[in-house]
């Protein structure tokens, strides 16, 4: 502590000497580039909030099979580009059990993780229509979805929900979608960086406007089931995770391993394409593939054309995390329980010394305890707020990266172990004692 506060200018000069951009603008990565530079250079270590990495051990469930499948073979034999049959049949068969709708084994879809599955899912999505221009973001959101959208030339608008919650969600959505420009709607539930959680009346408004517009819902489950005022981990009984597939036929899930799993380091995600869209077909998709089918010009045309398949090995061992969960044998939700639980001493320490929850209310209940949470501080920008936290030895990303509107930081609890809550709780309060003045003025 006695090297806390650390100088802005060493910090600035470590960003400017490695090319990095201002550290209130810096993408999720950047920041993380930054704080390993800053921590090497002083040997502070630092209350790490910014990557959404998961805290928890991966499941010996996954691994073993994934030994097991090496020591059969596999590495050398290239896979099936559109999933192994066994991780097909268990992502279907998850769905069904855990979501209570029904999607063909042929719909799931393996991928490099769910960033490759929302990349190759714009690659199609936002050019099946000629006369369409891109996607829309229900925001705040994951910000490498509006970076992959750039990197393919597609437009995009986005709006903050937290003013339009509930029944005020319909005339904001339909403000955009009747323009008949909007190819795609994205949005994660629970969301990232807020951990507010869509409703079914949510849901069902989006599902139908999707349907009068022609819109592709591109629904992202990074956090599957990790609403944790609910129970939604037996299989086969409700509470089911709320979804928009109840409501509208033409919709892509991103399903990732990275959190419910632990799994990340392995980077194997699954992409679930409705049965009617599977099917579909969209003359303007033969501009780019050989196919007019929405799933064949995913799978044969954009998958194919960025990775020869998900490395073999792997995609056995998510079959069998799969499997453990549909059969029941395997609780996910009570290893991901310690995220909810750090949250809220987390955000206990935060509002102790002189910060706010920036997103704290759920319609008209507090915001979940979940893997993210939301915090500001008087009378300090986010940008402002994440310099000065920075030189105290603790690490986050701004709002504003997300498409919020409002001023604040995303912490994420993964990555700060409960042995660094005594750490946190010191820094916060020299932090706050040394920046008393602001909330007088």
């Amino acid at each position: 502590m006695n090297a806390i506060p650390i100088s802005s200018e060493l910090i600035e000069n470590i960003a400017r000497e490695n090319s990095l951009p201002e550290p209130g603008s810096g993408s999720i990565r950047e920041i993380n580039h930054l704080v390993d530079l800053i921590e090497s250079k002083t040997g502070i270590k630092f209350i790490r909030m910014e990557m959404g990495v998961p805290g928890l051990p991966a499941p010996s469930i996954g691994i073993e099979a994934e030994i097991n499948a090496l020591k059969s073979g596999v590495a050398s034999i290239y896979p099936d580009i559109s999933g192994i049959p066994s991780l097909k049949e268990e992502t279907s068969r998850f769905i069904r059990l855990f979501l209570n709708i029904s999607v063909s084994p042929g719909g799931c879809i393996p991928t490099v993780g769910s960033m490759m599955g929302g990349m190759v899912t714009f690659m199609v999505a936002n050019r099946n229509d000629r006369t369409k221009e891109g996607s829309l973001f229900i925001d705040p959101g994951f910000p490498v979805q509006k970076q992959q959208v750039r990197m393919l030339g597609h437009d995009f608008h986005s709006f903050d929900v937290y003013n339009y919650r509930g029944k005020k969600l319909k005339a904001k959505l339909e403000s955009y979608l009747k323009t008949g420009k909007i190819s795609s709607l994205v949005y994660s539930n629970p969301n990232n960086p807020s951990w507010i959680c869509l409703t079914e009346e949510e849901l069902s408004i989006i599902g139908e406007l999707a349907g009068k517009y022609d819109v592709i819902v591109i629904e992202d489950l990074a956090y599957f089931g990790m609403d944790f005022r609910k129970d939604y981990s037996n299989p086969g009984k409700p509470p089911y995770q709320p979804t928009v597939a109840h409501f509208t036929d033409d919709y892509v899930l991103l399903i990732s391993s990275s959190k419910i799993f632990s799994y990340a380091g392995q980077r194997i995600g699954m992409i679930a394409i409705s049965d009617h869209l599977y099917r579909r077909s969209y003359p303007d998709l033969l501009r780019y593939y050989s196919s007019d089918k929405f799933g064949h010009s995913l799978v044969f045309g954009a998958l194919y054309g960025l990775s020869a398949g998900v490395a073999h090995s792997v995609q056995f061992g998510l079959a069998a995390l799969l499997k453990g969960v549909n059969d029941g044998s395997y609780k996910f939700r009570e290893d991901l329980k310690e995220y909810a639980e750090k949250a809220a001493i987390m955000k206990d320490l935060f509002l102790k010394n002189g910060f706010s929850i920036t997103y704290d209310k759920d319609l008209d209940e507090p915001v979940a305890d979940g893997f993210y949470f939301t915090i500001s501080y008087p009378a300090m920008t986010g940008r402002a707020l994440l310099r000065k936290l920075l030189t105290y030895g603790i690490s986050a990303i701004t709002l504003d990266i997300t498409g919020s509107e409002r001023e604040g930081l995303r912490a994420c609890v993964s990555l700060v172990p409960r042995e660094l809550f005594g750490d946190l709780g010191i820094r916060l309060k020299k932090f706050n004692e040394d920046h008393l003045n602001l909330k007088s003025k």
